[in-house]
């Protein structure tokens, strides 16, 4: 009797599992060396490898010490029994920093990534050398119109998860994004069961902490140097709420004209602009180090 191939991952750094105490055991992947710590945070639903997949290796290849991480519920991420926080990713995120004795990481977070890098500069302070907030903001509840949209949407995306109906749409999305760049066809499969790791209860408790995330006032008290990469055709993270929050930080915003699918069916485009936003926080270190 036959049986399918195996579906074929893509170049991914080493992955293992980190004990962090008094937080639980975390999935990374992390590409080791020497050189400036870079902590990759996935968006909501995702998971580091999922998130990151196309991006990690330009950041590599520049010298770069790159760590993915998976948060609470998603992919290999932590189950636990109390109920999802960004507070408690973000406290994950130091306790790692910590164990892996990274010094003055610069964050990069992607959709859900940015509040957890966010709230990780706020709780840990002088852990965090840089963040780079990309597809992300300060706020998703600011009008009643939003706060109506997630009583809405996260009924239906509880509908999709527990009926398969949101992995044949990610399953879609992934046969369109091979069919504009073949490169990613050996990695389709892969991809749709990587996308299935999460658990459906945390994923939904993840959604809940977003309807209610709010961070303006961290963000205007936060010391922590940041860059901003917008998605300007972003039908799920409204640019100009990018913006604002670019401004918050006195940050130039860097743009990738796609949608919130950037990771994928704009891979490269995104992983220069996060190239250029890191090398900005680096090339600012230096500068200030040296004045």
């Amino acid at each position: 009797m036959s049986t399918a191939p195996w579906p074929e991952p893509p170049p991914l750094p080493p992955g293992r599992t980190i004990l962090v105490p008094g937080r639980g055991e975390l999935f990374v992947r992390d590409t080791g060396g020497d050189g400036p710590p870079v902590v990759l945070l996935h968006g909501w639903t995702a998971s580091g490898e999922l998130n990151w997949f196309l991006q990690w290796q330009t950041l590599a290849d520049a010298g770069r010490r790159v760590v993915l991480v998976d948060h609470r519920g998603h992919g290999r991420g932590i189950r636990a029994r109390r109920r999802f926080s960004l507070e408690d990713c973000a406290d994950d995120v130091a306790g790692l920093c910590g164990e892996l004795r990274l010094v003055r990481p610069v964050l990069v977070g992607y959709s859900m990534g940015g509040p957890i890098a966010v709230l990780t500069a706020h709780r840990h302070a002088g852990l965090v050398g840089g963040l780079v907030l990309a597809a992300t903001a300060m706020e998703w509840r600011a009008t009643i119109a939003e706060r109506l949209g997630w009583r809405v949407q996260l009924p239906a995306m509880s509908v999709a998860l527990r009926t398969g109906a949101a992995r044949r749409a990610l399953r879609r999305l992934l046969d369109r994004a091979a069919t504009a760049a073949p490169e990613l066809e050996p990695y389709v499969e892969w991809a749709s069961g990587e996308a299935a790791r999460g658990t459906v209860r945390e994923v939904l408790d993840a959604g809940r902490a977003l309807s209610r995330y709010d961070a303006r006032r961290i963000v205007a008290g936060l010391d922590v140097p940041a860059e901003v990469v917008i998605t300007t055709k972003d039908r799920l993270v409204a640019p100009e709420k990018q913006r604002a929050q670019a401004r918050a930080f006195g940050a130039e915003p860097i743009e990738v004209a796609a949608d919130h699918d950037a990771t994928l069916v704009a891979g490269a485009e995104l992983a220069t602009a996060i190239e250029v936003a890191v090398d900005r926080l680096l090339d600012g270190r230096e500068e200030r180090a040296a004045s």
